[in-house]
């Protein structure tokens, strides 16, 4: 029974010698998988599947906003948004400008270093997109530049970067 196995597998990746060299993270692109970008445009129709034949399920109205791509299909990247959906874009909609998007209700601190007992310097809403300056491996802040106002934000108060995640 174990030789029947063996040989039925040594025959598959005769057929396909891809597949003995796939991994979950790889992608058609070459890129890795998962990993976040943002949204390049104000309207980008998010689809039920990868191509134009799929009905429109949403529309993104929010440029800069971060998104991750969790899949990929030939032009199309099935991505995550902020808040857990996911649907699939052409790949020229996105960007891979790193931006976050601020994801706890209300009124979040920007703080002068990356210390919470460091001066707040100004205040930042629910879902304000900003622009990912750098995140140390081992801080739990980032720089983020909202435009007007350049500060250090708690990586728990935003969607767009993962958690141990470096940016230089």
């Amino acid at each position: 029974m174990k030789a029947l196995l063996l040989s039925l597998l040594t025959a598959i990746l005769l057929i396909n010698p891809a597949a003995a060299q796939e991994t979950p993270d790889e992608s058609e692109s070459g890129l890795a998988l998962p990993r976040m970008v943002s949204l390049r445009s104000n309207l980008i129709n998010a689809r039920s599947g990868p191509g134009a034949r799929y009905p429109i399920e949403w529309v993104y109205m929010q440029k800069g906003a971060p998104v991750e791509i969790v899949a990929e299909f030939e032009l199309w990247r099935k991505i995550k948004d902020w808040q857990g959906s996911e649907s699939w874009v052409h790949k020229s909609m996105l960007s891979g400008k790193r931006s976050i998007k601020m994801s706890t209700p209300g009124e979040n601190n920007i703080y002068d270093r990356p210390d919470y007992a460091s001066a707040v310097i100004a205040k930042a809403e629910d879902e304000v997109v900003g622009t990912v300056k750098k995140c140390p491996a081992a801080s739990q802040f980032c720089l983020i530049d909202f435009g007007s106002v350049e500060g250090w934000v708690p990586r728990s108060n935003f969607f767009g970067v993962y958690a141990k995640e470096e940016i230089k």
